[in-house]
């Protein structure tokens, strides 16, 4: 019996696990990818012997990376990943010179919560934790080990009954205000919603899970960074028999006449590769109006809220600056005001927030010795108008970035006493929300897809199933269960059940009427 076969459209996080876990299901499968590497938004930059992460350079719920590696028969240390632990997990920098430092040890978190919210705070923050793990723990069960294909799927008696314990309908910044009551602790243990691509006065409380989970299992950082994990995941594919072709546009998605049942894709060379299953790694709204036939559920798409972007740059230093740490969040005076400017104005605040990574704090490869590779990411609204044509100029974005360029110079060097930054910054590469857009065909240049307010998560968010198209699958940010490295990795999971229940009994039904002829 012939095996069953499947093109994977993209080769990031979701794309290479699903592709892994198919082929030891016993799928011929091909991964074609538009760039030439794989890991999508995960890949690394270099410069001479400088390197960074162009974008995740922090691993969270790492039993989720070991999960599919085991579920692959293997694990992390026999693929030679190498995880260290960040200690402390971030500095936080706060506008009156003030720092803090968060950390996994509980003693030290005792010390800095105190140092801010006095002796009786630790209780207070013990209780958020508590709160936090519940949501992390209810979300886990409930949401990356679940199917979402239908509105009744939301009806489950475990998640109804559970969905007032998540707080979905309140901010975690309320939530947190209920627990911290110095600005400073407000602030740190909301900031983290920025990883959703959202405001922490708009993103639901059930996120706090995020702080869970740094605080309880720690803050990782992959050795020759973040793009290693998934080179060695898709060699752990390549042994199972995934074939990756690199530099392959897809043109579009090859349907049958009636247009009901995916068959293959056509790429932009003009050849047409058929396959019995066709998954979508690929930005899902790109996909959908870029891919396929027109449709309104297409159109609506592009509608939809949808995260934020950024402007990122990647500054090789002829020096170190020892105040900062692995992980650094720079945080504005007006705190909500910055927020509401990228959110709701889609524009850069007037003052940005924003996060800094020195991955030589863990691994000195990452650029020569005595010298830092520094990563400065400032969140910005995402493009707007029809096509996100109203911000889409080369002009705009160029005095943009010449504006945060100056103004993170001036912050750093006020907040960490250095001097003279920009004399230290001997090459530079920059990404705005138009190479973000032309690199990977992200809608509107949002960094994290679709965004995850409570209509846009659950039975609400985009489906990993086609609802009309036959053997049409999507995996990765925008669709089910979410953004971010390791909800990806769960949600190829999930996706390959769905596809490899219906086959399985395919080819048994093909089978059988084969024998009883």
């Amino acid at each position: 019996m012939a095996r069953p076969t499947a093109i994977v459209i993209g080769a990031g996080a979701g794309g290479i696990g699903v592709a892994a876990r198919l082929a030891k299901n016993g799928f011929h499968v091909t991964v074609v990818e538009k760039n030439n590497s794989i890991g999508g938004r995960c890949s690394l930059l270099h410069h001479k012997d400088y390197r960074f992460d162009q974008g995740p350079s922090l691993l969270l719920m790492p039993e989720l990376f070991e999960e599919i590696f085991e579920d692959l028969d293997t694990t992390l240390e026999k693929e030679y990943v190498e995880l260290k632990k960040c200690n402390p997990n971030y500095r936080i920098w706060f506008p009156d010179q003030q720092t803090i430092d968060l950390s996994s040890d509980l003693t030290h978190m005792k010390h800095e919560v105190e140092r801010f919210e006095g002796k009786q705070s630790f209780a207070r923050f013990l209780d958020f934790l508590r709160e936090a793990g519940h949501h992390y723990r209810l979300s886990v069960s409930l949401v990356l080990r679940s199917n979402f294909l239908s509105l009744w799927n939301m009806l489950r008696p475990n998640l109804l009954c559970s969905l007032c314990s998540l707080h979905p309908f309140e901010s975690i910044h309320s939530r947190a205000s209920r627990y911290f009551r110095s600005r400073q602790l407000q602030q740190a243990f909301t900031f983290g919603s920025m990883y959703l691509g959202m405001s922490p006065f708009d993103a639901p409380a059930t996120y706090s899970l995020l702080q869970y989970a740094e605080i309880v299992d720690g803050i990782w950082y992959p050795i020759g960074g973040f793009q290693t994990v998934l080179e060695s995941l898709a060699r752990v594919g390549t042994r199972l028999g995934v074939q990756y072709r690199l530099n392959c546009p897809v043109s579009t998605i090859k349907l049958s006449e009636d247009q009901r049942t995916a068959e293959g894709v056509v790429l932009r060379s003009g050849e047409v590769i058929n396959a019995d299953v066709v998954i979508v790694n690929a930005d899902l709204t790109y996909a959908y109006n870029h891919l396929l036939p027109p449709s309104k559920y297409a159109k609506s798409l592009k509608s939809r809220q949808t995260s934020c972007s950024s402007i990122s740059f990647f500054w090789s230093l002829d020096t170190t600056i020892p105040a900062l740490q692995n992980h650094n969040v720079f945080l504005a005076e007006e705190y909500r005001e910055s927020f509401d400017a990228i959110f709701k104005e889609l524009c850069m605040p007037a003052e940005p927030s924003f996060y800094v990574h020195v991955p030589n704090r863990l691994d000195p490869s990452a650029s020569p010795e005595g010298k830092d590779a520094v990563v400065v990411l400032v969140p910005v609204g995402h493009l707007s108008g029809e096509n996100g044509n109203i911000t889409s100029s080369t002009k705009y974005w160029d005095s943009v970035v010449t504006k945060a360029r100056s103004q993170v110079l001036e912050i750093i060097e006020r907040r960490t006493g250095v001097s003279d930054l920009n004399q230290k910054i001997i090459h530079e590469m920059i990404e705005t929300p138009l190479s973000w857009r032309s690199k990977y065909n992200l809608d509107r240049g949002a960094i994290l897809g679709l965004s995850h307010s409570f209509f846009n998560v659950l039975s609400f968010r985009p489906r990993n199933r086609h609802a009309d198209i036959n053997g049409l699958y999507f995996v990765g940010a925008s669709t089910h269960p979410g953004t971010g490295v390791p909800i990806c990795l769960a949600g190829s999971k999930l996706l390959s059940n769905i596809v490899s229940v219906p086959l399985a009994n395919d080819s048994h039904r093909k089978m059988y009427h084969r024998e009883h002829k």
